[in-house]
């Protein structure tokens, strides 16, 4: 059976090296661990993960569970919360949960089935009234807007502050008809909800009409659903001169979709968006939108699950990330 001992030998370093190295912790210079992964692979040294959770208690994996990996703004989650699990001796283990509830639920007990050491759940349909994050018995916290109660470390988006801020952009570049363009259920906390509150505490802070027919609702918050949504706009024949998309994905289809109705952005209709993910900066024009910290949000998250792996009994803490107004080609 090949040892650490005998990998630290064949690369030229201290077993620690090596530790360090397969434990993804920092303080390693590149070249040493490419030389300890390259001795690993031709000694073919497997880790027995058995033995060093009987040992330790922990696995060093913990579970980040999203709604959809493939949507621009959760596979770069995804690669920020990997990052910053890797600087705190952590890899990560991504699964999809459909944004269901139960597929949130089911997230939570595969975590704990597999022996995770901890979650992350981007959780979209849950609420505080399910019990069954409750019955975890490990660390989880929670990434979203859902409210529970203070029952768990929660990190939220500044949804609020974000779009009431994008709005008031909107306004102040002499856009006086601006409509939303949003997921069609409000009657619950979430995103899409928090979003809108914000669009209209924005219209009534600069004295704008509220205008039931400038709520433009999605079938999804894809991009097809947005090109789907300015194609309605368009042809409604209600005067727009601003358009507020609940998502960066949204808006993309959106600016799709006012293009093929031969409206120019920003000439005719000035756009934003929200999330900065990295594809806005490359639409043409480059989109404007809220930026969240999203590094930010991945760093705490981690830190938060790492602080209640090591003291499971402290207090809960909730934080809204910062943000910034990202200011492009499409609201100029």
């Amino acid at each position: 059976m090949v040892t650490m001992q005998d990998v630290a030998r064949l690369a030229g370093v201290s077993k620690m090296t090596v530790s360090n190295v397969v434990n993804n912790r920092e303080g390693v210079s590149d070249a040493v661990r490419q030389r300890v992964l390259e001795a690993i692979r031709r000694s073919g040294y497997r880790v027995n993960v058995s033995a060093r959770t009987l040992k330790s208690g922990r696995t060093g994996v913990i579970g980040l569970a999203v709604p959809e990996i493939d949507r621009p703004y959760f596979g770069h989650l995804a690669a920020l919360v990997i990052d910053a699990a890797r600087r705190q001796g952590f890899h990560v283990a991504i699964e999809q949960t459909g944004a269901a509830a139960d597929g949130e639920a089911d997230a939570i007990t595969h975590s704990r089935t597999l022996h995770f050491d901890g979650l992350i759940l981007s959780a979209v349909a849950l609420d505080r009234l399910d019990d069954r994050p409750a019955e975890a018995g490990y660390p989880i916290v929670m990434l979203g807007e859902q409210d529970f109660g203070g029952r768990f470390d929660h990190v939220a988006m500044p949804n609020e502050e974000g779009a009431k801020a994008a709005t008031a952009h909107l306004a102040d570049r002499g856009c006086r008809r601006i409509a939303i363009v949003t997921g069609g259920v409000l009657d619950r906390v979430n995103a899409v909800s928090r979003r809108y509150h914000g669009y209209l505490a924005a219209l009534t802070e600069r004295g704008l009409d509220v205008d039931p027919s400038l709520f433009v609702p999605l079938d999804g918050l894809t991009m097809e659903a947005g090109r789907a949504a300015a194609h309605r706009l368009a042809d409604s024949g209600h005067e727009v001169d601003g358009v507020v998309a609940v998502t960066d994905t949204v808006a993309l289809g959106v600016l799709r979709g006012l293009a093929d109705r031969g409206l120019r952005v920003p000439g005719d209709i000035r756009l934003i968006g929200f999330d900065d993910v990295p594809e806005a900066s490359y639409s043409v024009p480059s989109l404007s939108t809220v930026a969240p910290d999203h590094e930010w949000m991945a760093a705490k998250a981690v830190e938060l699950v790492a602080q209640r792996i090591r003291a499971p009994l402290r207090p809960t803490s909730q934080h809204i990330a910062p943000f910034e107004l990202m200011t492009r080609e499409s609201t100029l």
